[in-house]
């Protein structure tokens, strides 16, 4: 019998969602949203067969095993909730939530519902993440002592005035929306637990049209523009590892990258992808390398050849969950690793508005 999921939201995500959840052999039944029309759009795109402005209603009535949550960030904890409390699994997109508060109670109610509760860090999922994952496992690299984790782009702010820009709804700006490659170095490094933040955020150029992105929403005349633009930081860790991170949306670097780096104590590793222009997937290059030394000192870099995967993992990230609740695969990320995330990203700000190192306890 097909798993039976439900689609909270008709935001872009959804194209990826819904192709990546029936790869994972699970049937879309039904999609909700607000703005009834949206909704229609999608299902008529992938043929769901009923849609709904209320996601209590479809819950209610739809007989579903699951949920996938794709919504504005603010909501994000709403409905998850909603479908734990309905004894549903629940797939969220990212970030989990706007803060650790929010996520630790999540991570909570999964455990007491018993269900699995995912989050859609897609470049978990990407094939050079599967690659260099194995090598680590596998005792290639060692210990990891230091990563730099980085997605900066030039021309990259998703639309003014809109929900990405309002840190009430979104959470913040370019560290919590890129989160993804501070989630793939800890990740790659065991997701250790933290200890001292120091960050510094910018918002040189979040209110300047020249740096609009070309994708995300359209702008929103007398809306609110109050995130960050770029973000510095350096995270320490309780066993001795340290965590570089660089988000930004606009900030004057040469191109838009994407990428972790990391240094062990057999290798170090490198999984990047460098756009030509700011949020086009097809001008993208990938690499992903190991280097190391060999008995007499010689430098060895390794390049590890993976298949092209423009959609950066959305749609495999979808189909494992899929393939978790049917028990075929194990998850790709836990509610606690996201609780230990989004206390990062907490510290990032809280130190970037004191100005001095947080603790994160």
């Amino acid at each position: 019998m097909s798993i039976r999921i439900g689609i909270i939201g008709a935001g872009g995500m959804a194209n990826y969602h819904i192709p990546g959840v029936r790869q994972g052999g699970a049937k879309v039944v039904a999609i909700a949203d607000i703005a009834v029309a949206n909704a229609q759009k999608v299902a008529d795109k992938f043929g769901i067969a009923k849609v709904y402005s209320d996601a209590a209603e479809m819950i209610a009535k739809e007989q579903l095993d699951a949920v996938c949550v794709i919504t504005p960030n603010k909501f994000h904890k709403q409905y998850t909730m909603m479908a734990l409390e309905a004894g549903l699994h629940v797939f969220c997109e990212k970030p989990p939530a706007l803060n650790a508060k929010e996520i630790t109670a999540m991570a909570k109610a999964a455990e007491k519902a018993g269900k699995i509760l995912m989050f859609d860090f897609n470049n978990r999922a990407r094939p050079e993440s599967y690659k260099m994952m194995a090598a680590i496992n596998g005792g290639k690299v060692g210990k990891i002592n230091s990563a730099q984790a980085m997605w900066i782009r030039r021309t990259g702010i998703p639309g003014f005035g809109g929900w990405f820009t309002t840190k009430a709804l979104s959470g913040g700006g370019p560290v919590i929306d890129l989160l993804h490659m501070i989630d793939l170095a800890l990740y790659f490094m065991g997701y250790p637990e933290p200890n001292y933040v120091l960050a510094n955020t910018y918002s040189d150029f979040i209110t300047d049209k020249r740096f609009k992105g070309p994708w995300g929403i359209p702008d929103k005349k007398d809306g609110i523009c109050d995130v960050e633009a770029a973000a510095h930081g350096f995270i320490t860790f309780k066993n001795g590892s340290v965590l570089f991170i660089r988000n930004s949306w606009a900030e004057l670097n040469q191109r838009e990258e994407v990428s972790v780096t990391f240094q062990g104590t057999k290798a170090g590793g490198c999984v990047k992808r460098l756009f030509g222009t700011d949020g086009l997937d097809e001008t993208a290059i990938d690499t992903c390398e190991l280097y190391s030394q060999d008995k007499q000192g010689k430098n060895v870099d390794k390049t590890i050849k993976v298949k092209p995967d423009e959609a950066m993992g959305r749609f495999r990230a979808a189909k494992n969950f899929a393939l978790t609740i049917a028990g075929k695969e194990v998850p790709l990320n836990t509610p606690d690793q996201a609780v230990k995330l989004m206390k990062i990203i907490d510290a990032i700000y809280a130190s970037a508005k004191t100005g001095k190192p947080v603790q994160i306890k």
